[in-house]
């Protein structure tokens, strides 16, 4: 890794949360196997039930990237990298299976935000699929913290011209591309704009909707921050994303990473209340959105 700027260290905080939305949207993945109650209600799996399927048919690629997505759910990343490398044992041909293990990897990593690991499983999976959009994703975060900002830019642009008309991950996608170029004084308004008309990717708004991270301002001045105020920052941001599942509603993964952050910050009593409207919202995914509390120790 080559030396990074202060306002890079400051993004690449943002850019692994946008990273972790992105990774889990990429990959739509199958329809989980759900159990009927006595009272004829269905349930979601548990992890100690997709870990049992997984260890019983190692050969079983399938059960070991379901594991590993409930894994990554539950903020237990390092177990979800083994899981990974369990399925990709089972199938070395799945590009999204290497590029799901190079996601783990990264968000494993304690220290460095792009292990050698990491990119080699990105790197593999591109080799096997060059249009896998994790791999693509997180390999040019990579040309981002070598310092080769414009690189990374160019080709989070290719990126989104290859997007689908309203793919989830757009917006975030969008918004990586304006933060890092914000801090790096790169001007890509009109080159967003080509690269989303080409394919009319995105609502002739976008540029103008509000967005649920920090304005393109805020990222270039994130440079000066102290910590503390860094960390007001990112509280703004859950906020926005607290916001926004209030009044539009969310998906089981963006009310579990409300509370995670919550968890993070040490805010449980939000994070249990998170908990329980999450319930609320998903009674069917009630198992497996206790068992990622549990995990998250919030009782």
């Amino acid at each position: 890794m080559g030396d990074l700027k202060t306002g890079t260290i400051a993004a690449v905080a943002a850019l692994l949360v946008l990273a972790g939305v992105i990774g889990w949207r990429f990959l739509a993945s199958p329809e989980e196997p759900v159990a009927e109650t006595e009272a004829g209600m269905s349930t979601a799996p548990t992890l100690d039930d997709l870990r049992a399927r997984a260890e019983a048919d190692p050969a079983n690629a399938q059960a070991w990237h379901e594991l590993g997505i409930a894994l990554f759910g539950a903020n237990r990343f390092a177990e979800a990298a083994e899981a990974y490398e369990m399925a990709v044992q089972a199938d070395g041909d799945a590009a999204e299976l290497w590029s799901s293990l190079g996601e783990a990897r990264v968000m494993a990593s304690e220290n460095d935000p792009m292990p050698a690991p990491a990119a080699e499983a990105f790197r593999m999976a591109l080799s096997l699929d060059a249009a896998d959009p994790r791999a693509r994703y997180f390999l040019a975060v990579e040309k981002d913290l070598s310092g080769d900002h414009v690189g990374a830019i160019a080709d989070w642009l290719a990126l989104l011209a290859d997007t689908p008309p309203g793919a989830p991950w757009e917006n975030d996608l969008v918004r990586t591309i304006q933060q890092v170029a914000a801090i790096n004084d790169i001007d890509v308004d009109e080159r967003i704009a080509t690269a989303a008309s080409t394919r009319d990717l995105l609502p002739a708004n976008a540029l103008a909707m509000p967005t649920r991270g920090p304005t393109q301002d805020q990222m270039a001045a994130a440079a000066s921050l102290s910590p503390g105020q860094q960390q007001a920052m990112a509280q703004g941001m859950v906020q926005q994303l607290a916001d926004r599942i209030e009044a539009q509603g969310g998906s089981v993964q963006e009310w579990v990473m409300l509370m995670r952050s919550y968890q993070q910050m040490g805010r449980l009593g939000d994070a249990r209340r998170t908990r329980d409207a999450a319930v609320a919202a998903h009674p069917d995914a009630t198992n497996q959105i206790a068992e990622i509390a549990n995990q998250l120790g919030i009782e």
